[in-house]
C-alpha cells in the first residue's frame, strides 16, 4: 500500500519529497510476501462468500459489480506501470490463472447454478463457463476428480484470465522505482517510536534505528500509515480523534504447500469453495496454483487460528497492548457478540496435520500426505469499531482513517486490501490531496494512469471492454477474452 501510493504521488508530482520507514531489515517481509497471501486478486470472479444465498433462496451479487470494478482499477495501474517500464515483464508478478468455483452436493450445485445465471447477464462475467458435468471439470482442474465418489452431484465456474498475483513482486518493484527518484529515501530497520502533530501542522515522527538503537527524527507536512497490523498501534500514537473506539481482532493462519511439479504441473487453476460454518472470510477454502520467484506450486487453505499477534514478527502481547478506555467496550462487545467465531477460531488452533489433510482430500481425493508441507501464512487484523446499537462492531475489510485536517491517514483492516490497494490510494488522494486533485494537470495525470477514473464501467460496458481489452493484453492476460463479440 505504501508502496502503490507513493508511485501515484510520485507520477501525480515528481517534485515530491518521500521517506518511507521500514521496520523490517527488508521490504515487503509481511503480509505483502507472497507466502503471507493468497494471490489471488480478488475479482468477485470464484469467491462464494461474495455471493450470500438469501432465505428466499435467491442469491445475492450485488457485491460482485464493485469488487470486480475496484480489481480493474489495479490492472490499470499496473498496465500503466508496465507502459512505463516499471515493470519489465509483466509475468514477474502477475499470470494468468482460471479463477473456479467448486461445489458438490445438491443444495450448493442449485445455488452456484443460480449464481451464474444472474452474474453472467453482464458483460463483467459474461465469459464464467458453468458446469455439472464431472468430465468438463476433470479438463478444467484434474485433481478435483480423481477419487472422487461415483455419482455424486458436482458443479463449476471458470472464468479462464483470472490472475495469480505476487503482491510481494510488484511492492519490491514500485519501491526500486521510487528509489531511482531523487527525492526519495527509504530508510529499513527502522521502527517508528513517536508520532505527533506540531503547533504548525506538521507532523514530528520519532524513529529508532533497530540496529544501532540510534535515534533519528524527521518532520513531515503528510504521514501515510501503512503498516499491516502495525497500523493500530501508529495511529493510536498519532491521538487522532477517528481512531478513538478503534480496536484489531488478530487472525492467524497457516497453508499447506506442494512443490512436488508433478502434482503442481497437473493443475491449473484457484478454485474456491465453500467456506464452513461459523468462519470468518478468509478462511474460504481454496486450491490454488501459485508461481513464486519463477517456482509453480500448490497452496490450501488457509486454515485460521486465534492468535494475539498483530505481524509475524511482532509480540504476543500486541492486542493486550492495543487496548485503552476508548476501545475497551467495543472489543468486549464484539466479544460477547463472536463466541461462535471465537470458538472456531480455538477449535482451528488445535487442528493438525491430520485434520488439514482431510480438508484438502474434499477437493483433491487422492492428495498424498507426502507431497505436502505445512506452512504459516501472514496476520490479518480485522477491525472492530464503534457501533451505536451493539456498541462494538466487526468489519472483514480494510478502512482508511485520517486526521481532521486530512495531513495523516492510515490504513486498518484485511483481507481484501491487498486486491483493492489502487482504490484506496486514490481514496487517500482524493481525501488528502483534494485541492491538487481538483486542478487540471493532476486531472489529466490521473486519468492517464487510470483510464476509467471518474466513469463506472459497470454502467457503461463499452468502457469496460475497451479498458479490459487493454489491460488484460498489457498484462498478458488475454486469453479467451471475449468482451468485443459481447458488445457486438
Amino acid at each position: 500500500m505504501n508502496a502503490t501510493l507513493g508511485s501515484m504521488l510520485v507520477e501525480l508530482d515528481s517534485s515530491l519529497s518521500m521517506i518511507m520507514a521500514e521496520r523490517m531489515d527488508e521490504v515487503v517481509q509481511e503480509s505483502s510476501h507472497a507466502w503471507n497471501n493468497a494471490g489471488t486478486g480478488h475479482a468477485a470472479y470464484c469467491e462464494l462468500n461474495y455471493t450470500p444465498q438469501l432465505p428466499n433462496g435467491e442469491v445475492d451479487i450485488h457485491r460482485v459489480f464493485g469488487i470486480n470494478a475496484r480489481y480493474e482499477v489495479n490492472l490499470q495501474f499496473w498496465s500503466y506501470l508496465v507502459k512505463k517500464g516499471v515493470v519489465q515483464d509483466p509475468s514477474e508478478f502477475i499470470n494468468p490463472v482460471p479463477h473456479m468455483s467448486f461445489v458438490w452436493g445438491t443444495e450448493n450445485v442449485s445455488f452456484l447454478r443460480k449464481r451464474w445465471k444472474k452474474m453472467t447477464e453482464h458483460l463483467m462475467f459474461s465469459d464464467m463457463a458453468y458446469t455439472e458435468d464431472p468430465d468438463e471439470i476433470r479438463q478444467w482442474a484434474p485433481l478435483l476428480m480423481e477419487g472422487r465418489q461415483l455419482g455424486q452431484k458436482v458443479a463449476a465456474t471458470r472464468v479462464p484470465y483470472g490472475t495469480d498475483v505476487n503482491f510481494g513482486a510488484i511492492a519490491r518493484a514500485m519501491i526500486a522505482h521510487l528509489q531511482s527518484q531523487p527525492g526519495f529515501e527509504l530508510w529499513v530497520g527502522h521502527e517508528v517510536r513517536g508520532l505527533r502533530q506540531l503547533a504548525d501542522g506538521r507532523w514530528r515522527i520519532e524513529l529508532r534505528e533497530r540496529s544501532t538503537g540510534a535515534e533519528r527524527v524527521v518532520e513531515a507536512n503528510f504521514v501515510f500509515v501503512g503498516a499491516g497490523g502495525g497500523s493500530l498501534e501508529l495511529l493510536q500514537k498519532a491521538g487522532i480523534p477517528s481512531v478513538r473506539g478503534y480496536g484489531g481482532f488478530p487472525v492467524s493462519g497457516s497453508w499447506l504447500i506442494c512443490r512436488n511439479p508433478e502434482v503442481a504441473r497437473r493443475h491449473w487453476a484457484k478454485v474456491y469453495g465453500m467456506a464452513p460454518v461459523g468462519a470468518p472470510p478468509m478462511s474460504v477454502p481454496h486450491l490454488d496454483t501459485r508461481i513464486i520467484e519463477g517456482e509453480r506450486m500448490l497452496l490450501f487453505g488457509p486454515f485460521a487460528g486465534l492468535t494475539t499477534r498483530f505481524l509475524r514478527n511482532s509480540s504476543p502481547v500486541d492486542i493486550f497492548r492495543s487496548l485503552n478506555a476508548s476501545n475497551l467496550k467495543p472489543m468486549l462487545s464484539v466479544g460477547m457478540r463472536q463466541l461462535d467465531l471465537i470458538r472456531y477460531l480455538i477449535r482451528e488452533s488445535f487442528q493438525g496435520r491430520r485434520d488439514f489433510m482431510a480438508s484438502l482430500r474434499r477437493f483433491y481425493p487422492e492428495a498424498m500426505e507426502s507431497d505436502w508441507e505445512l506452512r504459516e501464512a501472514g496476520k490479518r487484523v480485522q477491525i472492530i469499531k464503534p457501533c451505536s446499537k451493539h456498541g462494538g462492531k466487526l468489519e472483514f475489510g480494510t478502512e482508511v482513517l485520517t486526521a481532521e485536517d486530512r495531513s495523516l491517514a492510515g490504513l486498518l483492516g484485511a483481507s481484501p486490501g491487498a486486491s483493492t490497494i489502487v482504490p484506496i490510494a486514490l481514496e487517500v488522494i482524493e481525501k488528502c490531496f483534494a485541492e491538487r486533485l481538483a486542478t487540471d494537470s493532476w486531472q489529466k495525470k490521473v486519468r492517464q494512469i487510470i483510464p476509467s477514473y471518474g466513469v463506472s464501467i459497470v454502467a457503461h460496458a463499452d468502457r469496460l471492454a475497451a479498458i479490459r481489452e487493454d489491460t488484460l493484453t498489457t498484462l498478458k492476460l488475454d486469453s479467451h477474452w471475449s468482451g468485443a463479440e459481447h458488445l457486438d
